[in-house]
């Protein structure tokens, strides 16, 4: 770098680190370092673009970048760890899905052991072997050379330096060792002598001699040894085998030693090593190989059974097994045919009754509804007559045009859940305030609390709830809940409670009146099912409200729960998922009964009130049909006698069930006139007919009715009449 670069490079306050143009085609001064040296000549940490520190693990991968060379390298160290790590986790599930990975595994990893400890006692054995042989050898060949050195040793003049002397007598054990490498009938061995001199000292031959002093140390207490030792040489090191003895003549601790060679003995050990691996490694392979082949023969037909399992079970029922010989595996085919068999007949006879049931619903609910409406309409005529009738018939003529309504009910809830069973319920979406449709259910209970003492409180959310439902379903389980709820508080205060989450929208009902039983949660939804069928019911049910209420919730993807404590109380739980379509998984508010409210209302007043719904907004239905069906029930006199709405399908959205604690809840709130004035015949025609003038009449009014009919399912009434056809709303 010049001079005048490092005085801009100090001029900006920094002096960086390694300057130059990189590869990259950076500018001078930017280093791949990740400090840079700032005024004072201190070395900092390098920050990124962003004003961050620079992070190895955001580098992009193939480009160290600024990060430096160790944190690259520690980037390097990680990835085969990651990669291990990774591998094992696959292994591991492999392990766990595969029964032939198993048998595969415990096959290799039980050979393994037994290849490795045959082949580590075949070596130790062998090994042994050689030594014994080496050290038999060793013993007799330092027992004929101590005899040679012996002989040489009186063979030369005692005048002789004792240097030289035991130097001859190495000469002479030198060339018989020579000779017996030749005649390879003995064994290859260095001769090492030493004696003690005059001045206390040792003399030896060779004078660099690799005799271990421990073995010296027996040898001098007159005892032939041997000993295994590491010979080092200017050629290198190799292992040996160290005999010495005591040797018997006029030079005092003369000691003559055998140093032989291992190399053969190792060689031999190699060779029999190599062979073992070699052999263990082909016959791993044999195993394997024999082990994938054999279960092959096993996994194959549990693998083709369950492939076949799976498609019986959605729906393919001709779905077989190939039966092959008469082993287990075939047994096992011919069982499981037979019990496909048996259960695609089961199925079959299940759907098929299935089916007639649903369609004998909803034909005995459609051919009810003709005869129940000239019912209805002489009922209607008898009760508007009242006071010319004695008290005994006018009794029976409350009795009567109150079960007419419950029957009517009930027509409507059978019509209703034979859609839900059938598959034809569809939705009607429409973007709306949730808030207004808790409204709406509010003011049709208001007086229902008021009969019963119970206060209704609001927990609802200060900003509009704008979710796409279909509000008639909605409000329909909203009013079964709360209806039950009331009926079921004992006067307690009932509470109401919505909060919307980031996936999905709640609303609770908590009464705190006889509550649930143990196990009553799981049996409140079920069709007709009563815990406690001689309680008195406030309201009358057909036993099939909070049954459509959940199948409702579940046309909507969401769902329906019940939970609760006897003597404490119950609350149910509508959860509804934001996107149509999506699961639903959490809910914002907790399936709990919360302690028991506190009244907020007047104690001198022996009504309820309903509580914090003035300040919601009002329900907007968002059709012109809703909005002229209001007007036609303003202008349409209502009977005291009767206050149920009939749609075609029997009540609007009237539905109960039973309630958690056994007793049959209230179905249907939404009750305006459904008497003979609902379908627009004026009752005061009908004075002053003979009995044969009014049997015409109502007959006409029957084949009038006939003329209606639900031909493609979309909830309204088809009428036709020979050449015409029309499509028309109304309630029968």
């Amino acid at each position: 770098m010049s001079a005048e670069e490092n005085q801009d490079s100090d001029a900006a306050g920094t002096t960086p680190v390694g300057g130059g143009p990189d590869s990259s085609g950076r500018a001078a001064g930017r280093s791949i370092l990740p400090f840079i040296r700032d005024s004072n000549g201190e070395f900092t940490r390098r920050r990124s673009r962003a004003g961050d520190v620079s992070d190895p693990r955001t580098a992009p991968r193939g480009e160290l970048g600024d990060i430096g060379f160790v944190e690259g390298l520690k980037i390097l160290v990680r990835r085969p760890a990651k990669f291990t790590r990774t591998l094992l986790e696959k292994l591991s599930q492999r392990w766990r899905t595969s029964i032939q990975v198993r048998v595969i595994g415990s096959v290799f990893a039980s050979s393994l052991l037994v290849i490795m400890a045959l082949g580590f006692v075949l070596t130790s054995f062998v090994g042994q072997q050689l030594l014994d042989a080496k050290n038999a050898a060793a013993m007799e060949e330092i027992d004929r050379t101590r005899s040679i050195v012996e002989e040489q040793i009186r063979m030369t003049d005692t005048s002789t330096s004792p240097q030289l002397r035991i130097n001859n007598a190495r000469a002479a054990l030198s060339d018989r060792s020579v000779s017996a490498d030749q005649t390879t009938t003995s064994t290859v061995f260095e001769p090492v002598i030493i004696a003690a001199d005059a001045t206390g000292g040792d003399i030896s031959s060779p004078e660099n001699h690799p005799v271990p002093d421990s073995l010296r140390d027996f040898v001098q207490q007159d005892r032939v040894s041997v000993q295994y030792t590491t010979v080092d040489r200017d050629t290198g090191q190799y292992k040996a085998l160290v005999v010495g003895t005591p040797v018997g003549t006029d030079i005092q601790g003369l000691e003559l030693y055998l140093v032989m060679p291992l190399d053969n003995e190792e060689s031999t050990m190699a060779l029999m090593h190599g062979l073992l691996l070699a052999g263990g490694v082909v016959l791993m392979v044999l195993l394997v190989v024999i082990a994938w082949v054999f279960s092959q023969q096993l996994t194959v037909p549990v693998r083709t059974a369950s492939r076949i399992a799976e498609r019986f079970a959605a729906g393919h029922m001709r779905e077989r097994m190939a039966v092959d010989g008469q082993d287990e595996v075939a047994r096992l085919a011919i069982s499981f045919n037979e019990m496909a068999e048996k259960l695609s007949y089961q199925i079959r006879q299940l759907e098929e009754f299935g089916s007639l049931q649903q369609q004998f619903t909803s034909d005995v609910s459609h051919e009810l509804r003709t005869p129940l409406t000239t019912v209805r309409m002489a009922a209607d005529l008898i009760h508007s007559n009242a006071e010319d009738l004695d008290p005994v018939t006018r009794r029976a003529s409350e009795l009567m045009n109150a079960e007419l309504d419950r029957f009517e009910m009930l027509l409507g809830d059978l019509l209703e859940i034979s859609r839900h069973d059938a598959g034809v319920a569809n939705l009607s979406r429409e973007m709306i305030d949730v808030r207004g449709v808790v409204k709406s259910t509010m003011e049709q209970l208001r007086a229902l609390a008021e009969e019963v003492g119970s206060e209704i409180q609001l927990d609802l959310p200060a900003e509009p709830v704008m979710e796409e439902v279909d509000s008639r379903r909605v409000e329909r389980i909203l009013r079964n809940l709360l209806a039950n709820a009331i009926d079921h508080s004992e006067g307690r205060p009932v509470k109401v409670t919505m909060r919307r989450g980031e996936e999905s929208l709640a609303v609770t009902v908590v009464d705190h009146g006889m509550g649930l039983k143990d196990g009553e949660a799981d049996l409140v939804f079920n069709r007709f099912w009563r815990s406690d069928p001689s309680r008195e019911r406030r309201t009358g049910g057909t036993g099939l409200g909070l049954a459509i209420a959940k199948e409702d919730a579940q046309l909507h993807g969401g769902r329906l729960e019940a939970t609760g404590e006897q003597g404490v109380g119950a609350c149910f739980r509508l959860t509804l998922p934001r996107v149509p379509g999506e699961e639903v998984r959490t809910s914002p508010l907790p399936l709990e009964v919360d302690p028991e409210l506190e009244s907020t209302a007047d104690p001198d007043l022996d009504t309820a009130m309903v509580t914090d719904v003035d300040d919601l907004p009002d329900h907007e239905e968002g059709t012109e049909e809703s909005q002229e069906s209001a007007e036609l029930d303003e202008t349409v006199p209502r009977d005291p006698a009767a206050d149920v709405t009939y749609g075609m399908y029997g009540s609007d959205g009237g539905d109960g069930s039973d309630g958690g604690d056994g007793i049959d809840r209230f179905d249907s709130v939404d009750i305006a006139a459904g008497s003979a004035e609902n379908l627009g015949v004026d009752l005061s025609t009908f004075e002053g007919l003979t009995e044969e003038e009014l049997r015409i009449a109502l007959q006409e009014a029957e084949d009038m009715d006939d003329g209606w009919e639900d031909s493609d399912d979309d909830g309204r009434d088809d009428y036709r009449d020979d050449g015409w056809h029309g499509t028309e709303e109304r309630d029968d």
